[in-house]
Parts: C-alpha cells; sequence; structure tokens
C-alpha cells in the first residue's frame, strides 16, 4: 500500500517503485476524465473504475477530487515550463528565436491538453486552491523571463515601466490568447494552428522588449 500528503500544490509522490507507477496511471487516467467531463462534473469513483483500480484505493493516493486534479495539474505545468524552457537558440544571442521556440514549446502542449486547461480555469473559478495555482504557474514564468532580461540583456524596465510589471502584461496576454485560441476553440470560426499562434506570440514577445 502506498499513501501520500498533500502540499500546496498537490500531493506528494510515492516514493516506491509501485507507488511511483500507480500514482503515475492514476494521473494519467485523472487527466482524461478530468478533460473529458470538466472539473465541475467529474466523479472519483469513474476514474476508480477506468484505471482499474476499488475507490478505496484510489483514495489513498488522493485524498478527494481537488487532490487530484491539483496533481494533474502539478505535472502539466511541469510539463508546460520544460516545453518553453528548451530551446536551441540562445536568449542572450538570439532572443528572437529562442522566444519563437519558448513560445512554440509552450502552445503546442498547451494545445495538447486544451481540454485540461479549460477545465482548469473552470476550477480557478470555483475554488481558491487551483485560482492560487493558477496565479503560482503564471509568476513562474514572468519571474523566469523577467530576470533573464534583467540578467542577460540590462533590460530593467521599458518605457518607464518596470521589466516585471511589462513581463507580467504580455504573459497575461499570451496566455489568454492560448485558452481563446485552444481551450475555447470551439467558438471561432476557424482553427488555429500552432505555428501561427507561436509566431503571433512571439511578435508580442519580441517587438515589447526588443523592437526598439
Amino acid at each position: 500500500m502506498s499513501s501520500t500528503s498533500t502540499t500546496a500544490s498537490g500531493p506528494t509522490v510515492p516514493t516506491t517503485p509501485k507507488g511511483k507507477r500507480t500514482y503515475a496511471h492514476l494521473l494519467e487516467v485523472g487527466r482524461e476524465v478530468f478533460a473529458r467531463d470538466g472539473y465541475v462534473s467529474m466523479r472519483m469513483s469513474d476514474v476508480a473504475s477506468e484505471a482499474g483500480i476499488s475507490l478505496g484505493g484510489l483514495y489513498r493516493y488522493f485524498a478527494n477530487k481537488e487532490d487530484l486534479f491539483a496533481g494533474v495539474i502539478a505535472d502539466l505545468h511541469e510539463r508546460l515550463f520544460a516545453a518553453s524552457t528548451t530551446t536551441s537558440h540562445l536568449f542572450r544571442t538570439d532572443p528572437q528565436q529562442a522566444l519563437l521556440e519558448s513560445n512554440r514549446g509552450y502552445l503546442a502542449l498547451y494545445a495538447e491538453n486544451r481540454e485540461v486547461m479549460r477545465a482548469f480555469m473552470q476550477a480557478a473559478h470555483v475554488d481558491d486552491r487551483f485560482r492560487d495555482i493558477w496565479n503560482q504557474m503564471r509568476q513562474r514564468h514572468v519571474d523566469r523571463f523577467a530576470d533573464a532580461a534583467n540578467s542577460v540583456h540590462g533590460i530593467s524596465e521599458v518605457d518607464g515601466v518596470n521589466v516585471r510589471v511589462m513581463t507580467e502584461a504580455v504573459a497575461c496576454m499570451v496566455e489568454q490568447a492560448a485558452y481563446v485560441w485552444f481551450a475555447q476553440s470551439n467558438l471561432s470560426d476557424r482553427d488555429m494552428d500552432v505555428d501561427t499562434a507561436a509566431r503571433a506570440a512571439t511578435l508580442i514577445w519580441y517587438e515589447a522588449f526588443f523592437g526598439r
């Protein structure tokens, strides 16, 4: 038997090999159920049934629906952060191409997980825990870029606006664009492809900080 405890962002991953495998399996099934049913309508019994585990067994890993979704989101956030970090071009010598690769990595994974991101926004509007997780996720991206812009390129402000404030403004614009383009794509009369989305996002980032 493996147990977990709750942290600020999600449950603690088990330490035994079997526990880790079961935990990862439950996260994947949970991701699929949340993507299909949304945050509000999702039921733990459906996850247990589709994962091939008893409901009691599921609760040994996750205390409740909120705990399971926190685990799903924590896992997805780490993947989104990694996808937007790995680039073949250096931010120091070729910031535009580095930004393009970063944006494409983030947006491609966002698009792939659009249903989960839609459920996440639903959860953030009804549960303070997920509102705080959402804010922490965004802030982590903001801190990374603002720190890099300052330390690598000496950008501490843009037209008198603090670099961190500028970064937050641009990051929020791109985040909302991703939500509209992908999580709510059914509201649009056209499909947005990831390459076009990445180019548009990169133009915003690059012009805001380097266009002058």
